[in-house]
């Protein structure tokens, strides 16, 4: 499961970094992290997508989310019986904390 989320997280947040930087012109000297490139790069999945290049970078976002909600949905069916544990002594104790308080105040 570690892997999982490693190889989940590792190509989000390397294309949220080279997006971040190459949008601020934050080169470092290096030229896939320049402006120009930046826009290059979208010119070209402009032209292979058949779109405007401003409507790519909120489609790559859309599916980011939609990827991250199937990701942790995929972990919670794996964690499924840890969860449902959790949750029934977290009511427990709430009820008990509740009976416990109930007879405190009780004359």
């Amino acid at each position: 499961m570690k892997w999982f989320l490693i190889l989940w997280a590792g190509p989000i947040l390397l294309l949220g970094s080279w997006y971040g930087l190459s949008y601020n012109d934050m080169s470092f000297g290096i030229f896939m992290l320049t402006r120009q490139a930046h826009d290059l790069v979208f010119q070209v999945y402009s032209q292979v997508l058949g779109i405007p290049a401003e409507d790519i970078p909120p489609l790559v976002a859309r599916a980011i989310v939609v990827d991250s909600f199937v990701v942790f949905a995929i972990i919670g069916f794996r964690r499924r019986k840890k969860i449902a544990a959790w949750w029934r002594d977290r009511q427990a104790s709430s009820e008990a904390l509740a009976s416990e308080e109930s007879l405190s105040r009780a004359p």
